[in-house]
């Protein structure tokens, strides 16, 4: 399915993760398929080997084990697949994956990288490749992060401060301790009491305060 939907090149294949270890230690590679029940060394002890690259490929687990997709997330794995699956599933995968990469120039070598246009967010054990500009805001609750697009909402284990220095700046702006807004999803900007600001966002209800302490940051921000 990879040579048929995609311009990937498959440059090796292994059935045993210390292979792809000793393998990966002095070729360079964008992105690698793991299963996780595999030989010598499993794939997600494999997974957390390779987050420590200074070159780190995107991984995509495709595997039968659903209760590892916390995890896989938390290694900021691209995608996670569960068996059985269905071709569409994979072709969708392949799409998004190769939209991540520029085009190379004629004459070099591999594909570099652009700037993060999507963010892994957690469903149903699921990891959800996201859009970064579907995120319309961020709410901390405790040590956990809820994240709304204009349909969903996520639960993500991690403070608000870890989740937002995922999103580009200034696109994403911490406009108060318990929240983070998508610039461009604003509305309408209500003035509150001591000066401060209520966000009213696009195709939503729910208004983003503005802190005393981000106002002029804020303004900055918006040309006010």
């Amino acid at each position: 399915m990879i040579q048929q939907h995609s311009r990937i090149q498959i440059e090796a294949c292994f059935d045993d993760g210390l292979e792809v270890l000793k393998y990966l230690q002095n070729h360079p590679i964008d992105v690698i398929f793991l299963d996780i029940n595999i030989p010598s060394l499993d794939g997600m002890l494999l997974a957390q080997n390779i987050s420590k690259f200074a070159h780190k490929p995107f991984i995509v687990f495709i595997t039968a084990w659903k209760e590892h997709a916390v995890e896989a997330f938390e290694l900021e794995a691209f995608d996670y697949i569960l068996k059985p699956y269905h071709e569409a599933r994979i072709v969708t995968m392949l799409n998004k994956l190769e939209a991540s990469w520029q085009h190379p120039a004629p004459g070099s070598a591999v594909p570099s990288r652009n700037a993060p246009q999507t963010v892994n967010l957690m469903k149903d054990e699921r990891i959800i490749v996201t859009d970064i500009n579907d995120i319309y805001y961020v709410e901390a609750h405790e040590k956990l992060t809820f994240v709304y697009t204009r349909r969903e909402a996520y639960v993500m284990s991690m403070t608000i401060s870890e989740f937002c220095s995922r999103l580009p700046e200034p696109e994403f702006f911490r406009c108060h301790r318990s929240y983070c807004v998508n610039l461009s999803k604003i509305r309408e900007i209500e003035p509150w009491f001591n000066n401060t600001y209520i966000l009213k966002l696009r195709d939503m209800d729910f208004q983003v305060p503005v802190s005393r302490s981000k106002v002029k940051e804020f303004r900055q921000l918006m040309r006010l």
